[in-house]
């Protein structure tokens, strides 16, 4: 049975977008000024409730709103 969780679906949104601009983890962890751990934990789902702050940078190092992350 597959874990459809809205979590895992913004770690999903999260890679997309960041493999969309072709840059890697690290380059996104820099750009949003968060750790690399930071990005890896949302990104594969084991932190599965990021805090809107993190959010927030991501989307902003993504250029694009929170909104995209999470739908």
């Amino acid at each position: 049975m597959s874990n459809n969780n809205p979590q895992s679906k913004i770690g999903k949104n999260i890679k997309k977008l960041r493999q969309d601009e072709g840059i890697s983890q690290d380059r996104l962890s820099k750009l949003a000024d968060l750790s690399l751990n930071t990005v890896v934990a949302v990104e594969s789902g084991v932190n599965p409730n990021p805090t809107i702050k993190t959010l927030t940078k991501i989307a902003k190092a993504l250029e694009v709103g929170v909104d995209d992350l999470i739908k």
